[in-house]
């Protein structure tokens, strides 16, 4: 009873520090998911981490088998691992998910420092510049065709280069005083 109590209390804590923290995921109760570095960063890694019943007093399940970790090797994984569950026995009978998460944000530098960075950026940068391109082209087509009838009042607004001409927002403030003047007389 006492271990669910704990939960409870870091369960509440968790969900106001990393609240609107777009590295954190929740993925049940008793699961969180944290991403260490940016999107697209080659070092990037992903933890996840889930409690059994027993914990605090018990240490909790500790994976990096998310697909997002793919790029990484096994070993630099299983080294994370090792470095992660020294700080696990260090603070076992205490709630540590928050400790964990950012111990790895702390040494994401010595984690990844085995990680080859060649094989993996090449292989990053060309699926991140080459395909989210070609979407983003594609939407932006979409956004800009419009339907003959906003052509045609474009055309009339604009000159043959396509361009509004000079004042056409102006307020044409000498008719108004013009005719309102001649409705005084």
């Amino acid at each position: 009873m006492a271990a669910n109590e704990d939960q409870e209390m870091e369960l509440e804590a968790l969900r106001s520090i990393y609240e609107g923290d777009l590295c954190f995921r929740e993925l049940s109760p008793v699961s969180f998911q944290y991403r260490i570095g940016e999107n697209g960063d080659p070092k990037a890694f992903l933890i996840e981490v889930s409690w059994p019943e027993t914990y605090p007093q018990t240490a909790p399940v500790i994976s990096m088998d998310a697909f997002f970790n793919n790029t990484i090797s096994s070993t630099v994984k299983q080294s994370i691992l090792d470095k992660l569950m020294v700080e696990v026995e260090a603070n076992l009978g205490t709630a540590m998910t928050y400790t964990l998460f950012e111990y790895a944000k702390d040494n994401k530098e010595l984690f990844m420092e085995n990680q080859p960075v060649n094989t993996v950026t090449s292989a990053s940068n060309s699926i991140a510049i080459g395909t989210p391109d070609v979407p983003a082209s594609k939407k932006k087509d979409k956004k800009e065709q419009l339907s003959k009838t906003q052509k045609r009042k474009l055309a009339d607004k604009t000159d043959h280069k396509g361009e509004l001409p000079r004042g056409w927002n102006w307020v044409d403030v000498i008719k108004l005083s013009k005719t309102g003047s001649k409705d005084d007389e």
